[in-house]
């Protein structure tokens, strides 16, 4: 391929229209050998099949070369096969491929745990390493009730963790919970600070954060049918409910108000850890400290591996063998989380995310200024957003102009996520932190003219 050394710092550059022949052939594929579950290729949401991705660059089968705006779903943190990060996967495999983590230890696992700790305020101690963010949200619902003896949990509306049945269970979404019952009982679902589509019809400011009074009522009043409640549950800021950042003070409140009732905070950084916010985990924008974390996604750069931090205290509360894995700590996924972690840290990617964020940011708040289809622009470090309506009025979810603008910009070169948000109309980007600022422009510029088109 023409520039192949530069590959991961390139603009698009299309041979074919997209999906072309070869993708069209492997989607078929798929429709007949995989279960739709799995994906959306059935509906024509997986429309390209990648071959090789670098940097923030995809390669397709009929190699139309892109620009990724999604980083995997929030997971490329320090690009596509970083180097730092391949070179510890093929060192690793060399040496070790697997040890089961219930009967062996290995030194990728045990760096990781302290590296872990090391980065993390020192009541976060102890790590639980597992391979999904679903499976982490397991630990951390089980862990829950093993510390505290209670059983029951507080989660959001809105609110995405994960699609096995605990995980399930906190989720809101009701497209992936019909059919699958019953969940965890005696979960409550209470409203977000969604400011821009208020469950109680309010105004932020004025609105004296009527969602905390409420969540505060839920859990004092005798008669709001919510007791025995071992965790509160939470994103710090919603990540399939929308791009959804609350007010400053939200996660504060939280905080004060689980502590006050002795409720543990669980919170589901799964998409916002590692520098995606600005920071290297989000919680600390707003100067609390959660009792259970959970880290996934960008951990290891694109190899799948996660972690549920908490305190000795907490951790301690079960014995030996009473969660275990068979791929647990794999010490390849270690290796890679280890490379990552310290590329991350030399090159100061989550400095780097806050500017990326303010750039982004600038051009969607002018965007909404222009166009009568912007309802919202929001967004925290390189996690930003804007939500499509009818018009700003009427806030009615624009579904179709959503979905109009992925599709013109993937046939810009650009790849962006599917219509994402509670109503499928928010435009939701989270780039690799290493994109150029070349590349950063011209994923704004194809946006804009998305965005416009939309209008016609």
């Amino acid at each position: 391929m023409k520039n192949d050394r530069n590959l991961g710092t390139l603009l698009p550059d299309l041979i074919v229209k997209p999906p072309g022949p070869k993708s069209l052939a492997a989607a078929n594929l798929l429709k007949q050998y995989e279960t739709p579950s799995l994906s959306g290729v059935t509906v024509g949401e997986i429309p390209i099949c990648w071959r090789r991705a670098k940097g923030a660059n995809v390669l397709d089968e009929d190699d139309n070369l892109y620009i990724d705006i999604t980083a995997g779903w929030c997971v490329a943190i320090a690009g596509y096969c970083n180097d730092k990060v391949v070179e510890a996967i093929k060192k690793q495999a060399e040496l070790l491929t697997h040890a089961p983590a219930a009967m062996s230890n290995n030194m990728p696992r045990a760096l990781l745990e302290k590296k872990l700790a090391e980065m993390l305020p020192p009541q976060l101690k102890k790590s639980h390493i597992a391979n999904t963010g679903a499976e982490a949200i397991e630990v951390a619902l089980k862990l829950s009730r093993m510390y505290t003896k209670q059983q029951n949990f507080v989660a959001f509306e809105g609110s995405f963790h994960g699609k096995t049945l605990g995980a399930l269970s906190v989720t809101s979404v009701r497209h992936y919970r019909e059919n699958v019952g019953p969940l965890i009982q005696d979960v409550r679902h209470i409203p977000f600070a969604y400011c821009y589509r208020c469950a109680f019809g309010k105004t932020y400011p004025d609105c004296g954060l009527q969602c905390l009074e409420y969540l505060e009522h839920v859990i004092t009043d005798p008669a709001s049918g919510v007791s025995n409640i071992a965790a509160v549950i939470m994103e710090p800021i919603l990540g399939h409910g929308g791009w959804i950042v609350p007010p400053d003070e939200f996660l504060p409140g939280v905080r004060k108000i689980c502590n006050e009732n002795n409720i543990l905070l669980v919170l589901d950084e799964i998409i916002t850890s590692f520098g995606r916010t600005g920071k290297m985990f989000c919680f600390e924008h707003y100067g609390i400290v959660p009792d259970i974390l959970v880290c996934a996604k960008g951990i290891a750069s694109g190899f799948p591996i996660s972690a549920t931090v908490a305190s000795e205290e907490i951790m301690n509360s079960w014995e030996p063998f009473k969660h275990t894995s068979t791929f647990a700590a794999n010490p390849i996924g270690c290796a890679a989380a280890l490379a990552s972690i310290d590329y991350i840290i030399e090159n100061k990617l989550p400095e780097r995310s806050a500017r990326i964020g303010q750039k982004l940011k600038k051009r969607f708040d002018e965007m909404k200024d222009k166009y009568e289809i912007v309802g919202d622009a929001r967004g925290k470090g390189s996690m930003v957003g804007m939500e499509i309506v009818k018009d700003k009025k009427s806030k009615k979810p624009a579904y179709e102009e959503t979905k109009a603008i992925v599709t013109h910009a993937l046939e810009r070169g650009i790849i962006m996520q599917p219509p994402g948000g509670v109503y499928k109309n928010v435009l939701k980007i989270s780039p690799p932190l290493v994109i150029t600022d070349e590349q950063l422009d011209y994923a704004a510029d194809v946006i804009e003219e998305s965005v416009q088109r939309a209008l016609t």
